[in-house]
C-alpha cells in the first residue's frame, strides 16, 4: 500500500482536536485522524480502482470510525454532535 500521510497534517489534527500535542488517545483525535486517513485512501482509490488491499484497509478504517462514533454518541451526545458538525461527516 503506497499511501503516506503527511506528518505535518497529522500533528495539526492532534493539536486541533486534542488537549495538547501528545493527546492521541482522545476519541475526537482518533476520529479526526481516521477521517483524514479515509480521505487519503479514497483519493488513492479514485486513481487506482483495482487496489483491493487498500480498499480493504479503507473499509476497516470506516468501520473503526463508526464504532468510535457510536461509543462517543453514547458517552456524550452533545460533544458527538459538535464533532460530526466540525468534521462535516453527516450531510
Amino acid at each position: 500500500m503506497a499511501v503516506y500521510y503527511s506528518q505535518e497534517k497529522v500533528a495539526e489534527i492532534v493539536r486541533k482536536y486534542g488537549k495538547d500535542e501528545k493527546d492521541t488517545g482522545n476519541v475526537e483525535v482518533q476520529v479526526a485522524l481516521l477521517t483524514y486517513q479515509i480521505e487519503c485512501l479514497s483519493e488513492h482509490l479514485r486513481t487506482h480502482k483495482k487496489d483491493h488491499s487498500t480498499r480493504r484497509s479503507l473499509l476497516a478504517k470506516v468501520g473503526r470510525r463508526k464504532r468510535l462514533l457510536s461509543y462517543y454518541a453514547k458517552k456524550d451526545i452533545f460533544k458527538y454532535r459538535a464533532l460530526i458538525e466540525k468534521l462535516g461527516l453527516r450531510k
